[in-house]
């Protein structure tokens, strides 16, 4: 049920921070506005105060603040623009964000999955994986390796990189099972994620892992998932044969 639509005084009034929660100030802010974006409070056009105005009602600081904005529009809530202001661009009624695998996918579509693990090892997280792990350069991380068919025919080489803490799984488990499912059964709560996808041509040692000639045109896709604590829990790079796979966005009008 909506709830009546405030001002963003209103809103960030009702809103006391937990100075003591090991959950970063900033993600707390964040689902504070998510969730009054969701529940109509702040309904769609709603013009937001600046960053500055809203860190000092909030007794936080202007880079917590930013953090938090930025969340919101990695999650397509609100968008910023020069001369305009910062407004809410969601829809009141909206499907949450669903993260699910491809193995779920291709299960819930009634093909049946395949997988081949081709690494999972343990490594020192470079300068470009501890970035997006939100990690010290140089700890460790597991990297997974996997090639993702349905049927005989090959889909997907999948990499992803996981702090070490979050994985007790081994190869087994992962061959049978979707990697987002272990993780949900090692306690992980997975709850928002930033994904990117674009396309380029295969290479050589990439047609022959996907079963495709060389120079076919292969889909790209980058995620960053993160926990209800705003904890990155992973970095995600895929490839997808184009031709045996495709994105599908619902758009709305705002």
């Amino acid at each position: 049920m909506s709830v009546p639509s405030q001002s963003v005084e209103d809103v960030l009034a009702t809103f006391a921070i937990d100075r003591g929660s090991p959950i970063p100030l900033w993600f707390q802010v964040a689902q504070h506005l998510e969730q009054s974006i969701a529940a109509g409070a702040l309904p769609q056009g709603a013009l937001l105060d600046n960053e500055i105005v809203m860190a000092e009602r909030l007794g936080i600081s202007r880079p917590t603040m930013r953090r938090a904005m930025e969340q919101l529009v990695d999650q397509g809530l609100i968008v910023r623009r020069r001369g305009i202001g910062t407004r809410v661009v969601q829809p009141k009624v909206r499907r949450p964000l669903e993260l699910t695998s491809l193995h779920d996918d291709l299960s819930s579509s009634g093909r049946a999955p395949a997988t081949q693990v081709l690494r999972l090892e343990t490594v020192g997280a470079d300068a470009e994986i501890a970035g997006r792990l939100r990690v010290a350069e140089g700890d460790p991380v597991v990297l997974v390796e996997r090639l993702r068919s349905a049927g005989e025919l090959p889909i997907a080489r999948m990499t992803n990189w996981l702090p070490a803490d979050l994985v007790t799984f081994d190869e087994e488990a992962l061959a049978s099972t979707g990697l987002y499912e272990l993780l949900r059964r090692a306690g992980v709560h997975l709850h928002s994620a930033t994904q990117t996808v674009g396309a380029r041509t295969a290479t050589a040692a990439e047609a022959r892992q996907l079963g495709e000639s060389r120079g076919a045109a292969l889909l790209t896709m980058e995620r960053e998932t993160l926990d209800e604590k705003g904890t990155t829990v992973e970095f995600a790079s895929h490839l997808y044969a184009a031709s045996r796979y495709s994105f599908e966005i619902n758009l709305v009008t705002p």
